[in-house]
């Protein structure tokens, strides 16, 4: 296993075929899917082919989701990274998207934030880009405060697929010169 990213509390490293159960315990749960897209998965052969896809973005693109590692229990709790856009979104192409998905057991204990910290301070040195966006689904408070803790702007409610979505933008130089805050 080769550790991408390490935290206090967490590894941070390519999802394998061997995540597939944690995976699946995650993204077979309906409040989990809730405020993306609502389509829970049904079987592990449709999360082997979610794999299948992600090793080709790493290939393709040097970077994608990555599973998150719990340390003290080596238990595979998520997933948290960046996804490279090359097709138009928003009016916006060739971008990076933060995006992160957790198990309901471990939400609210700032995996998502711990995680997210890592992979922009990642981006932001290792891809030298010059801003990371982030979409949710405007319901979602959860997810709206974590991107507030990351330092992301608001900037707009777009039409994604026929559903509202709000579009969040995170500067380099705002990285850089503004602590997120705890």
């Amino acid at each position: 296993m080769k550790v991408m990213i390490e935290t206090e509390r967490l590894i941070l490293r390519e999802l394998e075929y061997t995540d597939k159960n944690d995976l699946f315990e995650m993204d077979s749960d309906p409040e989990v899917h809730l405020y993306i897209e609502n389509n829970p998965v049904k079987t592990i052969d449709e999360i082997q082919k979610a794999i299948k896809i992600l090793k080709k973005q790493y290939d393709e693109n040097g970077i994608a989701r990555w599973a998150v590692v719990n340390k003290l229990t080596n238990e595979c709790i998520g997933w948290s990274g960046l996804k490279y856009f090359n097709q138009p979104l928003n009016n916006h192409n060739n971008f990076y998207e933060l995006g992160y998905r957790f198990k309901k057991k471990h939400w609210g204990k700032g995996f998502a934030t711990e995680s997210s910290r890592a992979i922009l301070d990642f981006g932001f040195k290792n891809l030298n880009v010059e801003q990371i966006f982030a979409i949710t689904d405007p319901r979602n408070e959860s997810s709206k405060k974590v991107l507030a803790k990351l330092g992301f702007d608001f900037i707009e409610t777009f039409d994604y697929e026929g559903d509202p979505t709000d579009w969040f933008e995170l500067k380099k130089t705002t990285w850089e010169n503004k602590k997120p805050n705890p």
